[in-house]
């Protein structure tokens, strides 16, 4: 999944995860299929009305319009999604995160006849590989992307801290948190850590001192880092 950067009207940087080649041939593949069971039906409808031959062009153009709009329309009505897309947390966007417009839902069906009718597929294939950010050429020329709204989460975003085999906790008193309260601390550390922030910190190393009763000669940095990855052996254990 490659994530690149999009910057919002307020200048604000949001790192956002495309959708790779298998999410996408998976979405494609169930609003194919569904294509093909209303048209199937479509005809066993028509079949059995017993319609008059010369009537039945009226009917088949009516019944088509669903499956030929099928992607402009939901993709429009339901913001940026298809059903194939929904069930994959797939969605249209414009490269800088807002929303498509019509016209550029309408630019991406237009030119689905290079990407998928007169290629099979492949030219959309060749250019999201090539081109990069989740891009076909119906995206280029429509300035959209497919994004992937499933959460990623690393282990950086977890109560998890990576722990040595013979790791020896120090502070068993840290069992008093709870999970919810173990994970405000180590959000704030973290970004205290980053941003440099010694004062929150310190706050932290005061804080939990007055809930643990811990007395330590640790720095606070060191101590709160301590904190953290024995929570996470004495619950690993338990």
């Amino acid at each position: 999944m490659e994530q690149f950067q999009i910057e919002t009207a307020q200048n604000i940087t949001i790192d956002q995860n495309t959708s790779n080649l298998g999410e996408r041939m998976l979405a494609y593949i169930i609003d194919s299929f569904i294509i093909v069971v209303y048209i199937i039906l479509m005809l066993v409808l028509l079949v059995s009305l017993n319609i008059d031959p010369a009537d039945q062009w009226a009917f088949y153009l009516i019944l088509g319009i669903p499956p030929f709009l099928y992607y402009v329309l939901l993709e429009t009505l339901t913001n940026g999604k298809t059903i194939g897309k929904g069930i994959m947390s797939l969605r249209v966007v414009m490269l800088d995160g807002s929303k498509p417009t019509f016209a550029n839902y309408f630019i991406r069906w237009v030119l689905r006849i290079i990407d998928v009718t007169l290629t099979s597929g492949g030219g959309a294939v060749l250019t999201i590989l090539i081109r990069g950010k989740g891009q076909r050429i119906g995206d280029i020329a429509a300035g959209t992307t497919v994004i992937s709204e499933k959460k990623r989460i690393a282990l950086s975003d977890t109560l998890l801290r990576e722990l040595p085999l013979d790791y020896k906790p120090q502070f068993p008193q840290v069992t008093v948190f709870k999970d919810s309260e173990i994970q405000t601390i180590k959000e704030l550390y973290d970004k205290s850590k980053i941003k440099g922030d010694h004062n929150i910190i310190l706050s932290l190393d005061k804080r939990i001192k007055e809930v643990t009763g811990i007395q330590t000669n640790l720095n606070p940095i060191d101590f709160v880092d301590v904190v953290l990855k024995d929570y996470n052996y004495y619950t690993q254990k338990m």
